[in-house]
């Protein structure tokens, strides 16, 4: 039975966190704004998709299929924002979220402008 806490992995994690430096402003500005972008039009896009067949907002009592969409598009957009506020703790984040942007920040707003 192994008495020690500090399991080979956890070491390994916290050596390379403590050698990492941290992201430069320009990457973690970048790295922010498009998570921050990219999580805003995904709320959008889940807000449009989750919303009522019918026009008026009680209509979504008529039928269950309304009804659940609503609610589940209600806690996707939730967590959504939620996210937005958690920043990463990786500086390595910062930058996949910099490269990763690049790509995904067009598809998702002509994915939400084809939705819309």
């Amino acid at each position: 039975m192994r008495t020690d806490t500090d399991l080979p992995i956890d070491q390994s994690r916290k050596a390379e966190n403590a050698t990492s430096k941290p992201p430069s402003t320009y990457v973690w500005a970048g790295g922010v704004a498009v998570r921050t972008i990219f999580l805003i039009v995904l709320t959008v896009l889940t807000a449009r998709v989750a919303s009522p067949q019918m026009e008026r907002l009680s209509s979504i009592y008529e039928t269950p299929g309304d009804l659940i969409r609503v609610l589940m598009g209600v806690g996707v957009c939730a967590w959504f924002i939620i996210n937005v506020f958690k920043l990463p703790k990786d500086s390595g984040a910062y930058r996949t979220w910099m490269y990763m942007g690049l790509a995904v920040l067009p598809l998702s707003l002509l994915c939400a402008f084809v939705v819309w």
